[in-house]
């Protein structure tokens, strides 16, 4: 049997780990990107004015650009990692595992269980009725939590990105350390 090289740039398994990583970055991009320019920013405007624009982002961002990087993470992260699964458990397995894990729990499940929640509070709550006390206790209410939650699920979603990346320059895919797969 003799050994010869193949090319990895198109097979399933590879697309689904470029379409991994890219997804991965897209959200911690965005996440990053609120860190440094729309948080810092709302922090310099009245109450009305930061808890109508945190109203209308929450609300804008509810779209299909932004669902899909979002969720296409949630299920290619798992997929990416169960492609990697086989007979001996590489280190590209593991890191991909990780990264689903970090992923999953620090940002899809930070995002779904403290930062939404807060986002339904703040949507529900009438900015033209409210009295500039009421104004105050919302953003009292939701700015800080919010902020330390998405500080949370940014980090996190960094952590999984570095992790990705790290499994993409592995070296190492099920289908080298599996020869019955490469049969001529």
């Amino acid at each position: 049997m003799t050994s010869r090289k193949t090319n990895h740039m198109f097979t399933f398994s590879y697309i689904i780990m470029i379409l991994t990583a890219v997804t991965t970055a897209l959200i911690s991009g965005l996440f990053y990107a609120w860190s440094c320019s729309v948080i810092p920013g709302l922090a310099r405007v009245s109450d009305s004015t930061y808890l109508e624009a945190m109203q209308q982002m929450n609300r804008a961002i509810l779209n299909p650009v932004f669902f899909l990087s979002f969720m296409g993470t949630v299920l290619l992260l798992p997929l990416c990692t169960y492609l990697q699964y086989g007979p001996v458990l590489s280190p590209l397995f593991w890191l991909l595992l990780l990264a689903s894990i970090v992923y999953l729990g620090g940002t899809f499940g930070v995002t779904m269980f403290g930062n939404v929640p807060l986002n339904n509070m703040l949507d529900a709550f009438n900015l033209s009725a409210a009295s500039v006390t009421d104004l105050a206790d919302m953003r009292i209410k939701f700015e800080q939590p919010w902020i330390y939650l998405h500080t949370i699920r940014t980090i996190a979603n960094v952590i999984a990105l570095i992790l990705v990346v790290m499994a993409c320059v592995s070296p190492t895919t099920v289908a080298e350390r599996i020869p019955l797969l490469h049969r001529p």
